[in-house]
Formats: structure tokens, C-alpha cells, sequence
């Protein structure tokens, strides 16, 4: 039987249709630090402009980790906008901020700042209010959001061979780990059953992101976890991972995906906490339980953002100094809880 995703996308801004449907040449744009969704929908939104006759080029400032390989058109994206080409639209993806673009965005602004732009995002601390910025906390994923724009432009899920579906449903398969987060709705799951029927691999790409993890990766997993703290009341739980420790496993930055989706699975604790050493400042990844901590009130602290569930942000101090301060305020919010 064959799922219509009509009705649900009408939730499609007019704005974001006309935008890319007249879209000649895109400049797409994923976060730093990328993961599935993001790659996904930018991957997505430039095969919606070439299925419209147009051109479009995916930047991603950050090089992409081996772990999104196996996803089709991930080879093409490049670090730096195609030198002389004319663009007429930039489409930012699953940023918060615009500056989670990161350095592709610092080396090329007067370029990201002159063309007309749309944002598709779904974290809830976007504040964006262009004219074409279509943000959607209550999406799963921005794949999520971009399925629907396909469906709008009436363009085939399954085009290139099932690649379209593939890309979309990776996005969604990351943000919701694999269906088992409250932020899957009704309408991720409609969604998802429509990228099945085009083609897209669930189960696959199910494999590939949760259960399967290079030995080195399993060596800083087991070094981070080793490092593992709790708060005296036990609702708030950490662990910190250092420079030295991607040296002495043989790791990569990348490879710190997953650790504080280990940690959230404490009986106990309401907020875990990754501490990641960044140089001289800190990156902090936070999960909350449902009903409890807002993440985004934790992090909006220390100038970050994303999710009432997942959010993170990024300190200017060493993780000896920026550990206690958010650990601190993670007690305070976590003793208000009332189960």
C-alpha cells in the first residue's frame, strides 16, 4: 500500500517550495562537525534542485567521517564553495546558528552573506526569522523536514536507484536512534514508512550507525566510561574526553559519537554530560530524560543550544574549569525535577 506524505506536506513554508524549485544554482550547506542528518538533508536538497534541471554544490566545512561512507553523493561534498560559479541560493542544514556552518562560512562570507537564503532546521533554540527559514522543532530530524519538501515539489523518493531515500531515512535513523527517542511522532514514522517504500534501507543503515564501531573507536569508548562521574545524589552523570585520549587509542574526533548516548542510559541520573577538551575550550553534549531537564536551559547557559532532549554548546575555558561550572548548574536543575 502506498504512503501519501500530501496531506502532511502541507506543513511546507511557499517560501521554501518557490525557493528551491527555482533554484538554477544551490550552494548547500551542512554544520561542522557533521552527522547523518545533516549530510542527509543536504545530500537531499541538492537532488531536489538537479531533479529540477538546476546545479548545486554541498560545502561541509569539516571533512566527513568515515562512518557516512556508505551514504550515495557523500564523495562529491566539498570543503570550500566551487571557485567561480554563480550561485543564487544558499540552503543552510540543521544548523541552530548560522555559525555552526563553522570556517566554510568565515573563508567565504561575503559570499554566504549576499545570496538569498533558506534555513531548514529543527532545533528548537533557532531563532531564525528569514523569509525562507522554515524551523520545526517538532521534526525529528531536518530529513524529516526535507522528505516532505520532496513531496511537495511532487519529486520520486526513490530516484537515483533508492540514493534520495537512503540519505533522508540515514538522517532520521541518527536523530532518532533508530525510533527508541520520544521525538519520533507519528509523523516521523509516516515519513519513514515512505522512504522504506522508495527503497531506502532501514535496517542497513540502522546497522551501520549503532552497531558497528571500528576497535579503536570501542578503545576510547571504554577509556571515556573508565573517566565516568556522578554527582552525590546521582541524577547528573559525566565523563570527559581528552585530546590525548583520541592519541593513545588511535582515534579520530568522530569516533566520540555515541558516548553520551551510552551515558544517558543511567537508571538514575536526569543529565548526562560529555566533556569534550577542544584546545583551550570545551564542547559539551547534554541528555536529559523526557519530563525532566530542559536540555536547551542547561546549555542556553553557556551560549548553546538544540533540544529539550539532546542539545550541546561550545565553552571558551579548558574542561577543568568549564566541567564544574556546567556540572554545577546541572545539579541545580536536575534537583527541581519532581517524578
Amino acid at each position: 500500500m502506498s504512503v501519501d506524505l500530501r496531506s502532511l506536506a502541507t506543513a511546507v513554508p511557499e517560501a521554501v517550495v518557490e525557493a528551491i524549485a527555482g533554484a538554477q544554482r544551490a550552494l548547500v550547506a551542512t554544520h561542522e562537525n557533521p552527522d547523518a542528518d545533516t549530510i542527509g538533508a543536504a545530500l537531499a536538497i541538492a537532488e531536489l534542485v538537479r531533479d529540477r534541471g538546476g546545479r548545486a554544490t554541498v560545502v561541509c566545512s569539516d571533512p566527513i567521517p568515515g562512518l557516512y561512507a556508505f551514504l550515495p553523493g557523500v564523495e562529491a561534498i566539498r570543503q570550500d564553495p566551487e571557485p567561480g560559479a554563480q550561485y543564487d541560493l544558499l540552503v543552510i542544514c540543521d544548523c541552530g546558528t548560522l555559525d555552526r556552518v563553522g570556517a566554510a562560512r568565515d573563508r567565504h562570507r561575503a559570499l554566504f552573506d549576499g545570496l538569498p537564503r533558506v534555513v531548514l532546521d529543527h532545533h528548537v533554540s533557532n531563532d531564525g526569522g528569514g523569509p525562507a527559514d522554515w524551523i520545526d522543532p517538532a521534526a525529528a530530524a531536518t530529513c524529516e523536514m526535507v522528505t516532505l519538501l520532496a513531496a511537495r515539489l511532487d519529486a520520486r523518493l526513490d530516484g537515483g536507484g533508492g540514493a534520495l531515500a537512503t540519505v533522508l531515512m540515514a538522517g532520521i535513523v541518527m536523530d532518532t536512534a533508530t525510533f527508541a527517542h520520544s521525538n519520533a511522532t507519528p509523523r516521523t514514522l509516516a515519513v519513514s514508512a515512505a522512504l522504506v517504500e522508495a527503497g531506502a534501507p532501514l535496517s542497513d543503515i540502522s546497522r551501520r550507525l549503532y552497531r558497528t564501531k571500528p576497535d579503536a573507536q570501542l578503545r576510547l569508548f571504554g577509556r571515556v566510561l573508565d573517566r565516568l562521574e556522578t554527582s552525590a545524589d546521582g541524577l547528573v552523570i559525566w565523563s570527559t574526553l581528552l585530546e590525548s585520549d583520541l592519541t593513545s587509542t588511535g582515534s579520530v574526533a568522530a569516533h566520540s559519537e555515541g558516548i553520551i548516548d551510552l551515558l544517558s542510559q543511567s537508571e538514575r541520573a536526569e543529565v548526562a554530560i560529555v566533556f569534550k577538551e577542544n584546545g583551550s575550550a570545551t564542547r559539551v553534549s547534554v541528555r536529559t530524560k523526557p519530563g525532566g531537564v530542559d536540555a536547551t536551559a542547561l546549555t542556553g547557559r553557556f551560549g548553546g543550544g538544540g533540544h529539550a532532549r539532546a542539545a550541546g554548546a561550545t565553552i571558551a575555558l579548558p574542561v577543568a574549569e568549564a566541567r564544574p561550572l556546567v556540572t554545577a548548574e546541572a545539579a541545580r536543575l536536575a534537583a527541581a525535577v519532581r517524578r
